[in-house]
C-alpha cells in the first residue's frame, strides 16, 4: 500500500518536529487474525495477491468472497515469509474444510463452479509476528477472470436450492471445447459424478493408465446416472501427476445432456 501525502504541511519546517515515513498499518500488516464469517467483495485480480486489504462488507450486500477458514502457520512450515511449506500446510487445511463449509463432498466440490484463495499477512505483518492465514470461498472456479455474487451465506449454501446455479456444465460440442456455465445456463454438457481412480497411498499410476481408469470408470459411472440407457455419450477430465502430488485421486465424469 502506498501513503501520499499532500501539501505543504509535510515538510518538516519546525526544528521541534519530527516526519515518520511510515506508511499507514494496515489489515495485512495486523497481527490480529481475520474474522470467520467475514464477507468481502473480491475482483480475481486481488486473487493473484499474497496478502489481501479488502474491507469486510455486510454478508446481505453484493459480495464475491466469504472467509470460512482462519488459522496459524507453524513454525515447521518455515521462518522466512516466501517459504513453500507455507503452501502446502494451508493447502490440505483449507481443502478439507472447504467442502465442510459449503455441505459438500468431495465430488459435489470438485463439480462446483465455486473455488477457495488464501491471503496472509503483509511482508511487514510478517516481520511483526504475524503468523495468520485466512481462506476464503470465491464465486468462480481457479481459473475465473471474473467473479460471481455469493448467496448472503456460503456455510451450507450445497444443503439449499441454489447448487444447479454453481454446479458446472458445459455448452459445445464436447467437454474440451465447450464454453463452462453454471447450469442453469443453456447446455449440452453437464459434470454429474467423479470417480477415485487410485487409494491415498498410491503411487502415480502414469498417464496412459490415469485416462484409460478416467475414461472406464467414468463410462459406467455415467451410465448410471442417465438410468442405463442403450446408447449415450459421455466424457471424462483426469488429472496428470502434479495434480495426483496435490492429494487428488479423481476425475470428473461428464454426461452428453441439456438437464
Amino acid at each position: 500500500m502506498r501513503a501520499v501525502v499532500i501539501g505543504a504541511l509535510a515538510l518538516c519546517l519546525l526544528p521541534l518536529v519530527g516526519c515518520g515515513s511510515d506508511a499507514a498499518q494496515t489489515a495485512s500488516d495486523s497481527k490480529t487474525p481475520p474474522r470467520v464469517g467475514a464477507c468481502r467483495d473480491l475482483s480475481a485480480r486481488d486473487l493473484t495477491r499474497a496478502s489481501n486489504d479488502g474491507k469486510p462488507v455486510a454478508c446481505a450486500k453484493e459480495h464475491t468472497a466469504q472467509t470460512f477458514l482462519v488459522g496459524e502457520l507453524p513454525r515447521s512450515t518455515g521462518t522466512a515469509y516466501d517459504d513453500k511449506g507455507h503452501a502446502g500446510y494451508v493447502y490440505a487445511a483449507c481443502t478439507k474444510a472447504f467442502g465442510s463449509y459449503l455441505g459438500a463432498d468431495e465430488s459435489m466440490v470438485m463439480r462446483s463452479r465455486l473455488s477457495w484463495a488464501w491471503f496472509r499477512p503483509s511482508e511487514r505483518g510478517w516481520d511483526k509476528g504475524a503468523r495468520w492465514f485466512r481462506c476464503d470461498v470465491v464465486g468462480g472456479p481457479q481459473d475465473a477472470t471474473s467473479l460471481r455474487p455469493l448467496p448472503e451465506e456460503a456455510e451450507g449454501m450445497f444443503g439449499t436450492d441454489l447448487p444447479d446455479a454453481w454446479f458446472t456444465c458445459a455448452d459445445g460440442e464436447s467437454v474440451s471445447t465447450g464454453t463452462k456455465v453454471a447450469c442453469t445456463e443453456p447446455h449440452t454438457w453437464r459434470a454429474v459424478t467423479t470417480v477415485k481412480i487410485g487409494q491415498p497411498d498410491d503411487a502415480y499410476p502414469g498417464d496412459r493408465l490415469a485416462e484409460v481408469r478416467s475414461r472406464d470408470y467414468c463410462k459406467d459411472s455415467v451410465r448410471g446416472w442417465l438410468g442405463y440407457p442403450p446408447d449415450f455419450e459421455f466424457g471424462y477430465s483426469w488429472f496428470r501427476e502434479d495434480h495426483w502430488d496435490g492429494g487428488n485421486r479423481r476425475a470428473v465424469c461428464w454426461a452428453r445432456t441439456t438437464k
